[in-house]
């Protein structure tokens, strides 16, 4: 069955950096794009990065420059570093695997908690 596994999350002071990985299973991983997307209470998922199946890559604006979204197909994982990390960076990073050919399909993750706090 299709599984995405997230891992890497933590406390972490302000100014620190994080290593947020992926698994997928289940799935032709190279036929999807892959996004991270981060929660807070009472508030909406937010789209943090994006990598298309070509690895094209877009980040949300309040963090660009910070954060690094990648893919390793062969490992069939994708990364999300984050550097530089505020603690309105503070969340829930759910990991998703998305295909759009007729129809839109989405897979999620169990999301993994990342607190950024002195």
């Amino acid at each position: 069955q299709v599984q995405l596994v997230e891992s890497g999350g933590g406390l972490v002071q302000p100014g620190g950096s994080l290593r947020l990985s992926c698994a997928a299973s289940g799935f032709t991983f190279s036929s999807y794009a892959m996004n991270w997307y981060r929660q807070t209470p009472g508030k909406e998922r937010e789209l943090v990065a994006g990598i298309t199946k070509t690895s094209g890559t877009n980040y949300a604006d309040s963090v660009k420059g910070r954060f690094t979204i990648s893919r390793d197909n062969a490992k069939n994982t994708v990364y999300l570093q984050m550097n530089s990390l505020k603690p309105e960076d503070t969340g829930v990073y759910y990991c998703n695997a998305r295909r759009q050919v007729l129809s839109r399909v989405d897979h999620w993750g169990q999301g993994t908690q990342v607190t950024v706090s002195s």
